[in-house]
Protein backbone atom coordinates (compact mmCIF):
# COMPACT_ATOMS: atom_id res chain seq x y z
CA UNK A 1 0.00 0.00 0.00
CA UNK A 2 1.75 2.88 -0.89
CA UNK A 3 0.40 5.74 1.67
CA UNK A 4 3.95 6.61 2.35
CA UNK A 5 3.87 10.53 2.34
CA UNK A 6 6.12 10.99 -0.26
CA UNK A 7 8.35 13.59 2.14
CA UNK A 8 9.39 11.19 4.63
CA UNK A 9 10.93 8.88 2.10
CA UNK A 10 14.53 9.25 0.83
CA UNK A 11 14.63 11.63 -2.61
CA UNK A 12 17.11 8.59 -4.11
CA UNK A 13 14.48 6.06 -3.22
CA UNK A 14 11.15 7.91 -5.22
CA UNK A 15 13.79 8.61 -8.01
CA UNK A 16 14.46 4.99 -8.21
CA UNK A 17 10.73 4.21 -7.91
CA UNK A 18 9.77 6.38 -11.13
CA UNK A 19 12.26 4.82 -13.10
CA UNK A 20 10.72 1.27 -11.54
CA UNK A 21 7.68 2.09 -12.68
CA UNK A 22 8.78 3.44 -16.57
CA UNK A 23 10.54 0.29 -16.59
CA UNK A 24 7.69 -1.79 -15.73
CA UNK A 25 5.11 -0.19 -17.26
CA UNK A 26 6.98 0.18 -21.01
CA UNK A 27 7.48 -3.69 -20.53
CA UNK A 28 3.18 -4.15 -20.09
CA UNK A 29 2.60 -1.77 -23.11
CA UNK A 30 4.88 -3.52 -25.31
CA UNK A 31 3.53 -7.14 -24.13
CA UNK A 32 -0.34 -6.06 -24.43
CA UNK A 33 1.19 -5.12 -28.44
CA UNK A 34 2.81 -7.98 -29.24
CA UNK A 35 0.47 -10.40 -27.79
CA UNK A 36 -2.37 -9.16 -28.22
CA UNK A 37 -2.92 -5.91 -30.58
CA UNK A 38 -0.15 -7.17 -33.49
CA UNK A 39 -1.02 -11.07 -33.78
CA UNK A 40 -4.88 -9.68 -34.67
CA UNK A 41 -3.92 -6.43 -36.99
CA UNK A 42 -4.96 -4.25 -34.13
CA UNK A 43 -3.60 -0.48 -35.11
CA UNK A 44 -5.01 1.83 -32.44
CA UNK A 45 -3.14 4.58 -32.52
CA UNK A 46 0.10 5.44 -32.11
CA UNK A 47 3.37 4.65 -33.26
CA UNK A 48 2.55 0.83 -32.11
CA UNK A 49 -0.47 1.51 -34.57
CA UNK A 50 2.17 2.38 -37.52
CA UNK A 51 4.13 -0.38 -37.00
CA UNK A 52 1.61 -2.46 -37.23
CA UNK A 53 0.37 -1.31 -40.60
CA UNK A 54 3.97 -1.42 -41.61
CA UNK A 55 4.69 -4.39 -41.27
CA UNK A 56 1.78 -5.74 -42.72
CA UNK A 57 2.33 -4.10 -45.69
CA UNK A 58 6.47 -4.34 -46.10
CA UNK A 59 7.24 -7.16 -43.93
CA UNK A 60 9.07 -4.43 -41.75
CA UNK A 61 9.84 -5.48 -37.83
CA UNK A 62 7.96 -3.75 -35.75
CA UNK A 63 10.42 -3.01 -32.83
CA UNK A 64 12.58 -1.83 -35.91
CA UNK A 65 10.00 0.80 -36.74
CA UNK A 66 9.11 1.86 -33.53
CA UNK A 67 12.80 3.03 -33.06
CA UNK A 68 13.06 4.46 -36.07
CA UNK A 69 10.18 6.87 -34.95
CA UNK A 70 10.64 6.88 -31.31
CA UNK A 71 14.55 7.77 -31.26
CA UNK A 72 14.10 10.89 -33.83
CA UNK A 73 10.97 12.06 -32.13
CA UNK A 74 12.49 12.58 -28.71
CA UNK A 75 15.34 14.48 -30.23
CA UNK A 76 13.42 16.17 -32.52
CA UNK A 77 11.20 17.32 -29.46
CA UNK A 78 13.89 18.54 -27.44
CA UNK A 79 15.17 20.41 -30.00
CA UNK A 80 11.95 21.80 -30.41
CA UNK A 81 10.25 21.90 -27.14
CA UNK A 82 12.74 22.15 -24.45
CA UNK A 83 15.24 19.57 -22.59
CA UNK A 84 12.10 19.40 -20.45
CA UNK A 85 11.63 15.58 -20.77
CA UNK A 86 14.33 14.22 -18.93
CA UNK A 87 16.31 10.87 -19.06
CA UNK A 88 13.17 9.13 -17.75
CA UNK A 89 11.17 9.47 -20.99
CA UNK A 90 13.91 8.39 -23.24
CA UNK A 91 14.06 5.22 -21.52
CA UNK A 92 10.85 4.59 -21.97
CA UNK A 93 11.03 5.77 -25.32
CA UNK A 94 14.23 3.26 -26.34
CA UNK A 95 13.29 0.15 -23.91
CA UNK A 96 9.61 -0.58 -24.69
CA UNK A 97 10.73 -1.22 -28.55
CA UNK A 98 13.48 -3.48 -27.13
CA UNK A 99 10.81 -5.06 -25.42
CA UNK A 100 8.70 -5.86 -28.24
CA UNK A 101 11.80 -7.03 -30.40
CA UNK A 102 12.86 -9.75 -27.49
CA UNK A 103 8.81 -11.21 -27.27
CA UNK A 104 8.11 -10.44 -31.01
CA UNK A 105 8.55 -14.76 -31.01
CA UNK A 106 6.37 -14.70 -28.60
CA UNK A 107 2.73 -17.36 -28.92
CA UNK A 108 -0.20 -14.72 -29.22
CA UNK A 109 -2.61 -15.05 -26.24
CA UNK A 110 -5.63 -15.40 -28.75
CA UNK A 111 -6.53 -14.81 -32.21
CA UNK A 112 -9.85 -13.70 -31.86
CA UNK A 113 -9.60 -9.42 -32.30
CA UNK A 114 -12.71 -8.48 -30.29
CA UNK A 115 -10.33 -10.62 -27.17
CA UNK A 116 -7.15 -8.95 -28.61
CA UNK A 117 -8.83 -5.24 -28.69
CA UNK A 118 -10.06 -5.67 -24.83
CA UNK A 119 -7.09 -6.84 -23.53
CA UNK A 120 -4.52 -5.17 -25.74
CA UNK A 121 -6.35 -1.78 -24.96
CA UNK A 122 -6.34 -2.88 -21.05
CA UNK A 123 -2.88 -3.67 -20.91
CA UNK A 124 -1.64 -0.53 -23.22
CA UNK A 125 -3.78 1.45 -20.67
CA UNK A 126 -2.00 0.17 -17.38
CA UNK A 127 1.24 0.03 -18.69
CA UNK A 128 1.20 4.14 -19.32
CA UNK A 129 -0.92 4.80 -16.31
CA UNK A 130 2.35 3.25 -14.48
CA UNK A 131 4.43 5.04 -16.52
CA UNK A 132 2.44 7.99 -16.29
CA UNK A 133 2.86 7.67 -12.39
CA UNK A 134 6.78 7.76 -12.80
CA UNK A 135 6.42 11.31 -14.21
CA UNK A 136 7.65 10.54 -18.00
CA UNK A 137 6.02 8.74 -21.02
CA UNK A 138 7.16 6.50 -24.17
CA UNK A 139 7.47 9.55 -26.66
CA UNK A 140 6.46 8.66 -29.67
CA UNK A 141 2.87 10.51 -30.93
CA UNK A 142 2.96 12.14 -28.06
CA UNK A 143 5.67 14.05 -28.71
CA UNK A 144 4.47 15.16 -32.41
CA UNK A 145 1.71 16.07 -31.29
CA UNK A 146 3.40 18.78 -28.96
CA UNK A 147 5.48 19.73 -31.90
CA UNK A 148 2.40 19.84 -34.33
CA UNK A 149 0.57 21.94 -31.28
CA UNK A 150 3.54 24.37 -30.78
CA UNK A 151 3.58 25.39 -34.82
CA UNK A 152 -0.46 24.68 -35.46
CA UNK A 153 -1.78 26.39 -32.11
CA UNK A 154 -4.38 23.35 -32.28
CA UNK A 155 -5.22 21.79 -28.65
CA UNK A 156 -2.88 18.82 -28.10
CA UNK A 157 -5.97 16.74 -27.38
CA UNK A 158 -7.43 17.67 -31.08
CA UNK A 159 -3.58 16.99 -32.12
CA UNK A 160 -3.10 13.80 -30.28
CA UNK A 161 -7.26 12.91 -31.94
CA UNK A 162 -6.23 14.00 -35.73
CA UNK A 163 -2.92 11.82 -35.19
CA UNK A 164 -4.62 8.38 -33.68
CA UNK A 165 -7.57 9.19 -36.55
CA UNK A 166 -5.23 9.06 -39.23
CA UNK A 167 -3.66 5.64 -38.15
CA UNK A 168 -7.27 4.13 -37.74
CA UNK A 169 -8.42 5.42 -41.19
CA UNK A 170 -5.58 3.88 -42.65
CA UNK A 171 -5.53 0.75 -40.98
CA UNK A 172 -9.22 0.72 -42.04
CA UNK A 173 -7.48 0.63 -45.88
CA UNK A 174 -4.74 -1.33 -45.31
CA UNK A 175 -6.91 -4.29 -43.15
CA UNK A 176 -10.70 -4.02 -43.07
CA UNK A 177 -13.50 -1.33 -41.67
CA UNK A 178 -13.80 -3.91 -38.82
CA UNK A 179 -10.35 -4.07 -37.79
CA UNK A 180 -10.12 -0.62 -37.75
CA UNK A 181 -13.27 -0.59 -35.23
CA UNK A 182 -11.87 -2.98 -33.10
CA UNK A 183 -9.04 -0.51 -33.05
CA UNK A 184 -11.27 2.32 -31.57
CA UNK A 185 -12.31 -0.32 -28.90
CA UNK A 186 -9.18 -0.69 -27.91
CA UNK A 187 -8.36 3.21 -28.40
CA UNK A 188 -11.22 4.15 -25.66
CA UNK A 189 -10.44 0.87 -23.24
CA UNK A 190 -6.91 2.63 -23.12
CA UNK A 191 -7.80 6.21 -22.36
CA UNK A 192 -10.25 4.85 -19.18
CA UNK A 193 -7.73 2.33 -18.23
CA UNK A 194 -5.43 4.96 -17.61
CA UNK A 195 -8.13 7.42 -15.64
CA UNK A 196 -8.13 4.41 -13.27
CA UNK A 197 -4.64 3.72 -12.86
CA UNK A 198 -4.00 7.29 -12.26
CA UNK A 199 -6.87 8.27 -10.38
CA UNK A 200 -7.82 4.82 -8.90
CA UNK A 201 -11.31 2.77 -8.86
CA UNK A 202 -12.56 4.88 -5.64
CA UNK A 203 -14.71 7.76 -6.22
CA UNK A 204 -15.50 10.41 -3.65
CA UNK A 205 -18.32 12.83 -3.15
CA UNK A 206 -18.11 16.53 -3.16
CA UNK A 207 -21.16 18.04 -1.68
CA UNK A 208 -22.32 21.82 -2.33
CA UNK A 209 -24.55 22.92 0.51
CA UNK A 210 -27.02 26.22 0.46
CA UNK A 211 -28.11 26.72 3.77
CA UNK A 212 -29.76 29.67 5.99
CA UNK A 213 -28.53 27.74 8.56
CA UNK A 214 -24.95 27.69 7.67
CA UNK A 215 -23.75 27.06 11.29
CA UNK A 216 -25.97 24.58 12.56
CA UNK A 217 -25.37 22.56 9.63
CA UNK A 218 -21.40 22.95 9.60
CA UNK A 219 -21.57 21.53 13.30
CA UNK A 220 -23.48 18.81 12.37
CA UNK A 221 -21.78 17.58 9.73
CA UNK A 222 -18.90 17.92 12.05
CA UNK A 223 -20.63 15.92 14.97
CA UNK A 224 -22.48 13.57 12.78
CA UNK A 225 -20.42 12.53 9.82
CA UNK A 226 -17.12 13.79 11.36
CA UNK A 227 -15.93 15.25 7.89
CA UNK A 228 -14.66 19.37 7.13
CA UNK A 229 -16.81 21.42 6.10
CA UNK A 230 -15.00 24.77 3.74
CA UNK A 231 -17.29 27.61 3.20
CA UNK A 232 -17.41 29.40 0.14
CA UNK A 233 -18.40 33.10 -0.26
CA UNK A 234 -20.83 33.36 -2.98
CA UNK A 235 -24.21 35.56 -3.89
CA UNK A 236 -27.67 34.71 -5.32
CA UNK A 237 -27.84 35.06 -8.96
CA UNK A 238 -31.34 36.74 -8.56
CA UNK A 239 -31.46 38.85 -5.48
CA UNK A 240 -27.37 39.57 -5.25
CA UNK A 241 -27.27 38.85 -1.44
CA UNK A 242 -24.56 36.90 -0.02
CA UNK A 243 -25.14 33.69 0.78
CA UNK A 244 -21.74 31.88 1.47
CA UNK A 245 -22.07 27.60 0.50
CA UNK A 246 -20.40 25.14 2.07
CA UNK A 247 -18.53 22.32 0.55
CA UNK A 248 -18.11 19.05 2.11
CA UNK A 249 -16.11 15.77 0.67
CA UNK A 250 -17.29 12.57 1.57
CA UNK A 251 -17.12 8.89 0.61
CA UNK A 252 -19.57 7.42 -1.19
CA UNK A 253 -21.07 5.51 2.01
CA UNK A 254 -21.18 8.58 3.48
CA UNK A 255 -23.50 10.49 1.14
CA UNK A 256 -26.56 9.20 2.63
CA UNK A 257 -25.96 10.03 5.87
CA UNK A 258 -24.57 13.54 5.12
CA UNK A 259 -27.81 14.05 3.60
CA UNK A 260 -30.21 12.91 6.16
CA UNK A 261 -28.34 14.96 8.59
CA UNK A 262 -28.11 18.44 6.12
CA UNK A 263 -32.16 17.84 6.05
CA UNK A 264 -32.77 17.34 9.50
CA UNK A 265 -31.28 20.90 10.33
CA UNK A 266 -32.91 22.40 6.78
CA UNK A 267 -35.18 20.42 5.06
CA UNK A 268 -35.21 23.84 2.74
CA UNK A 269 -31.24 23.06 2.09
CA UNK A 270 -29.90 23.06 -1.81
CA UNK A 271 -27.58 20.30 -2.15
CA UNK A 272 -25.61 19.76 -5.36
CA UNK A 273 -23.15 16.29 -4.71
CA UNK A 274 -20.97 15.50 -7.50
CA UNK A 275 -18.16 12.99 -8.37
CA UNK A 276 -14.56 13.96 -6.90
CA UNK A 277 -12.38 11.91 -9.39
CA UNK A 278 -9.00 12.01 -6.68
CA UNK A 279 -9.08 13.54 -2.94
CA UNK A 280 -5.85 13.94 -1.43
CA UNK A 281 -5.42 15.14 2.20
CA UNK A 282 -6.42 13.83 5.63
CA UNK A 283 -9.49 11.15 5.70
CA UNK A 284 -8.59 9.98 1.88
CA UNK A 285 -5.57 9.17 0.04
CA UNK A 286 -2.46 10.71 0.98
CA UNK A 287 -0.73 10.47 -2.34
Amino acid sequence: MMSVRRNRVNPKLLVALDYIYVLIGSTLVALAFTLFLLPNNIASGGVAGISTILKDVFGWKPSIVQWAFNIPLFVTGVIVLGKHFGLKTFIGTVFLPLVVFLSEDAEPITADPLLGALFGGLGVGLGLGIVFRGKASTGGIDLLAQIVHKYTGLSLGLCVLMIDGTIVVTSAFVFSIEQALYALIGMFLTAKTIDVVQMGLGYSKMAYIITDQQDEVRDEIFREVDRGVTRIQASGGFTDRERPMLMCVVAQYEVTRLKQHVKRIDPGAFIIIVNANEVLGEGFNQG
